[in-house]
């Protein structure tokens, strides 16, 4: 390659194949491991199923990496009462790759789950939240995956509310790890940055393809590495200063990381905020996880 249009050639000419690549219908990715039940919890409230492979490096790292039980709770499953059943399995394909576990909502999953609906139908809110309280309630989870308030997404603005709605109602003793997440916008004020690893993206892009009514309308499961390339350069800017080096990895999802104790949101304690491939979540992460 001698010419940045050759570079340009090769990068159209790379995702054009990458359509060709099958969509689902895999074997679990063989690096899944067998999880105690009894293992640490960690809770993604997802908005719409296929937000778990999203933002999922830093919950399968976890998994892989510390054998953590990764639980992610389906929200709702899309808006389209004729694809629910069928997201719902194509989630269940996904998460069986990756080795998350599944929690439905309900039959169906949640629905109007926005925030019109929280302002506009309170009772209606009351009783989503009051299902959100009861799985917390019943997993008792250390850390707890959300999108950030500002996603754009209605739905994904929503979730971020009903979780925070629904916090409080739990008992005054009940602590836990709060980590926001991003896609549809990016957060303002992220404090983490999680590097991809290789095989930690393609195994999440492969998990991503099960969700075929999805990524046959559109292949954003192809455009993942693109959004985690891009996330290195804005998250190596707004974690270590405008005008800093950037770290040497290609693929990273950012993330705001907190404390949910005594009833609110705490600022955690220092810790590492560039988290890479050669150091495990569990140890980069110590002083926030042994807060709680």
């Amino acid at each position: 390659m001698k010419t940045y249009r050759e570079f340009i050639d090769a990068f159209i000419s790379t995702i054009d194949a990458a359509r060709s690549l099958p969509q689902g219908n895999m074997s679990p990715a063989k690096t899944a491991p067998e999880v105690p039940e009894e293992a640490t919890r960690i809770l993604i409230f997802s908005p719409h199923p296929d937000d778990e492979c999203i933002i999922g490096t830093l919950p399968l790292r976890f998994l892989r990496e510390n054998a953590y039980r990764v639980v992610n709770v389906a929200v709702t499953q899309g808006s389209r009462k004729d694809r629910q059943q069928e997201r719902f399995e194509e989630l269940e394909e996904a998460c069986r790759f990756l080795g998350f576990d599944v929690y439905q909502t309900k039959p169906g999953g949640l629905e109007k789950i926005k925030p019109s609906t929280r302002q506009k139908d309170p009772e209606y809110w009351a009783r989503c939240t009051e299902v959100v309280k009861n799985i917390l309630r019943q997993e008792q989870p250390q850390m707890i995956f959300l999108p950030h308030g500002n996603d754009f997404n209605g739905t994904h603005v929503g979730t971020h509310h009903l979780v925070m709605d629904a916090l409080p109602q739990l008992q005054s003793d009940f602590s836990c790890v709060l980590v926001e997440t991003e896609y549809w916008h990016p957060m303002s004020a992220p404090n983490l940055m999680v590097e991809s690893p290789p095989e930690v993206l393609a195994d999440l892009v492969a998990a991503l393809s099960h969700h075929k009514g999805e990524v046959e309308r559109n292949p954003y499961h192809i455009a993942l590495p693109a959004w985690m390339h891009d996330n290195v350069r804005r998250g190596s800017e707004v974690l270590t200063g405008q005008g800093s080096e950037a770290p040497q990895i290609h693929f990273a999802t950012l993330y705001r990381v907190a404390l949910w104790q005594n009833g609110s949101t705490a600022e955690p304690a220092p810790f590492t905020r560039i988290l890479t491939g050669d150091t495990s979540p569990a140890s980069a992460l110590a002083p926030v996880l042994h807060n709680p």
